[in-house]
């Protein structure tokens, strides 16, 4: 029997879950339609991978394979809520939590030397960075600003702040020798299994990757930094930022990058740190103590050494005699190097872009900023927008259009970084990609730490995503624009592919155009300046920066973009937008019994896998619930129900009692099915009446700490209890289910 899929996932959004849910089931049981959940959690993923070590009772399934199976079906209906893409210390703060509830979890090893040590980090790799969305998204991204939540921010506009013409922001990147500089690519022609290996200059031979099953039609790349170059231009940048008295970032993807952009983390403390690790280096890499893990986890471990003290001082004195650097919490003192996880460059770019172009500094007040992103691909996408909002102003949300996305990333299309075909190079030597013929289709001459990687594409992933650019060119009549670089080996490729298949398709009466990305996101912020609407169709990359670039600025946060993945064998996944996992909003909650996440992309993307299930399987009552939560998701906003930030207010709970009462009200007054309606006027009159006593009952809890037995993985029944304190709303909702 069809059923809709909603995922179980980490922080934030599975706490709003514990309180929309039972919700969502009870409306969707009146039509027909069964919610089953799986549990896609960091904290799930990893007693997935250790199942075996674990007790009976202990024991959970894969859910994050099922729902990789599910997607190669037509029947698929999956919701997929923001989950951890873990880092080195979040991996290890889970495991110390899941250990500390009892299951039996190995340490995660640094530098593993046994065969068994090796075979748990094998385990534990797998489910850290960017685990899931490779295996969910088996279909390309459509994103966009829905008609009603852009209305809001017209009507209801949020903070920019002004731009100084003299502001000194700016973005630094790598001329050459990066991974953009160095990118070769080929098409396959048929068919075939290739071997990564690398080969010293006197024979040696160490195979990397031993099998890469590709398909005729597929783009394969192959590119690497160069370590040397990359320490020259951070050597550089710190110099610059010193000089020109502005906040030194660095902005990476630690996450979902969670092989070469740790290593590149890593260097950029080493460099900033150059006397520090002069003296002390060999101490620190003998204690065990990573730069890639952030200095947080250094400063913790220098707890445990002998001349941690010294070695601490040093620290600080560098510190106080380099430039300022970047804050992400000025009163706590944690700088932008602290947390590999916390400076994510698709948020802290544009929410440093809407801020001014500042960042805080060490001082806690706000200043101009050098945004330090090493490799060249997209920092010009940045500086582009800076640029613009140096020479015309803040944006205004209240007449600016839209930008809506078209991401190719399908079949892990693209998938930089979050595999494993990722290297840090261990000697000398030449890295070749050899087919099953022995014949070597790429090579590059790489140095003992350079960062070399590769990735593929599907022609069938490449196909589909111009059939999506062109069905939403269509249906917006907007200009559409393929952010394409001639100067990338990749780009090109794709750009002469794209071209063929736009030739069989009908693109009669379209604006469909070819740009640099630089280019493009110049052309994009004039025209939103003057309220028109463009669609960007991206790389896998570019889909994760821009949809989060241009909602900040238009809509003051990502997470209220609409997010839908057609999957190519027929089925749906619904996003819930971007904004990441929330996890300040934990913290507040266990502090305060206040949780400020909001929910909107989820009700966008629960109206969307209605209808999709209405579709698929003729069921007329799950397309009046979709378009009732549209119309009642409208009103929440109009009525101004959303989360708001202080005590005594609405808050996350508060949210979803009344998109419930505007939502029952919207299916007793619609007039497509009568049975639906007669179910759910009793419903609305009885939210109605206990309006008033329902959000007096959910405000009554806020003000002190909340227990959810866990962070990683919660306790369900403290975390129900927690999120469904209204005994009065429960009732009503029991009762519906």
């Amino acid at each position: 029997m069809p059923k809709i899929i909603y995922t179980l996932t980490d922080e934030a959004p599975l706490l709003a879950t514990y309180s929309f849910k039972p919700i969502v089931e009870a409306f969707a049981a009146t039509a027909g339609v069964e919610i089953e959940t799986r549990d896609i959690s960091l904290s799930g993923r990893i007693l997935a991978a250790f199942s075996d070590r674990l007790e009976e009772s202990q024991r959970v399934d894969d859910a994050l394979a099922e729902l990789g199976e599910l997607t190669q079906s037509p029947d698929a209906n999956i919701i997929k809520l923001p989950n951890i893409s873990a880092s080195v210390p979040q991996m290890k703060a889970a495991i110390a939590e899941l250990q500390a509830q009892g299951f039996d979890l190995p340490e995660f090893p640094d530098k593993p030397e046994t065969d068994e040590e090796k075979e748990i980090r094998d385990r534990y790799d797998a489910v850290k960075g960017s685990a899931v969305n490779p295996v969910l998204r088996e279909g390309n991204s459509d994103r966009r600003a829905p008609a009603a939540v852009k209305r809001y921010a017209q009507e209801h506009p949020h903070w920019m702040g002004e731009w100084d013409p003299e502001s000194k922001t700016n973005v630094a990147h790598m001329k050459d020798d990066d991974f953009h500089g160095n990118e070769q690519t080929v098409v396959m022609e048929n068919d075939d299994d290739l071997k990564i290996q690398l080969v010293s200059p006197l024979g040696k031979v160490q195979v990397l990757r031993e099998s890469l099953k590709v398909q005729a039609g597929d783009v394969v790349d192959s590119t690497f930094m160069s370590v040397s170059s990359l320490k020259a231009f951070l050597r550089r940048q710190i110099r610059r930022a010193r000089q020109e008295n502005v906040l030194f970032s660095v902005h990476l993807k630690a996450t979902m990058m969670k092989v070469s952009d740790p290593i590149m983390f890593g260097h950029v403390i080493r460099a900033f740190f150059t006397d520090v690790y002069k003296e002390y280096g060999a101490d620190m890499d003998a204690a065990g103590l990573n730069p890639n893990n952030g200095l947080a986890s250094i400063f913790k471990g220098l707890e445990k050494m002998e001349n941690g003290a010294e070695i601490r001082a040093a620290f600080d004195e560098a510190m106080a005699n380099g430039p300022r650097l970047a804050m992400v919490n000025s009163d706590k003192g944690i700088t932008n190097l602290h947390v590999p996880s916390d400076v994510i460059v698709d948020a802290s770019m544009p929410a440093m872009i809407r801020n001014s172009g500042h960042m805080w500094g060490p001082d806690g007040e706000e200043d101009d900023t050098l945004a330090v992103l090493p490799d060249s691909s997209y920092g010009e996408v940045y500086q582009a927008v800076i640029d613009d909002c140096r020479d015309n102003g803040a944006l205004d949300p209240r007449t600016m259009g839209s930008v809506a996305n078209v991401g190719l990333m399908a079949q892990k299309a693209e998938e930089y970084g979050s595999h494993d075909k990722t290297f840090e190079i261990p000697f000398h030597g030449t890295i070749q990609v050899v087919n099953s013929a022995g014949d070597v289709i790429m090579d590059d001459i790489v140095d003992p730490g350079d960062i070399w990687r590769a990735c593929t594409t599907t022609d069938a992933a490449i196909r589909d995503w111009v059939k999506l650019a062109v069905a939403r060119a269509r249906a917006t009549g907007d200009q559409t624009v393929f952010w394409l670089d001639r100067s990338r080996a990749h780009d090109r490729t794709l750009k002469r592919i794209v071209r063929r298949y736009l030739s069989e398709l009908d693109t009669e009466g379209l604006r469909i155009l070819f740009m640099h990305p630089a280019d493009a996101a110049e052309t994009a912020v004039f025209r939103m300046r003057k309220g028109l609407n463009s669609i960007s169709v991206t790389g896998n990359v570019l889909r994760d920066y821009n949809t989060d670039l241009f909602p900040i600025l238009e809509l003051g946060t990502s997470a209220k973009m609409l997010s839908v993945v057609p999957l190519m064998a027929g089925g749906g996944l619904f996003e819930t937008g971007a904004g990441g996992s929330a996890p300040k909003h934990v913290d507040q909650l266990v502090n305060e019994n206040y949780l400020r996440w909001d929910s909107l992309g989820e009700f966008l993307a629960l109206a969307e896998s209605l209808r999709h299930f209405a579709e698929n399987h003729g069921n007329q009552g799950a397309g009046v619930l979709g378009d009732a939560l549209d119309k009642a998701t409208e009103k929440l906003l109009l009525e101004n129900k959303s989360p708001a930030r202080k005590l005594g207010q609405i808050d996350n709970r508060g949210s979803h009692f009344w998109l419930t009462l505007y939502w029952a009200k919207e299916l007793a007054l619609q007039t497509t099915d009568e049975d639906l309606a007669a179910a759910f006027k009793p419903l609305a009159a009885e939210l109605e009446n206990n309006a008033q006593k329902i959000n007096e009952e959910l405000i009554a809890v806020q003000g002190s700490p909340a227990d959810i037995g866990g962070y990683y993985r919660p306790d369900p029944e403290k975390t129900a209890a927690v999120m469904r304190p209204s005994e009065t709303f429960n009732s009503i909702i029991d009762q519906l289910g």
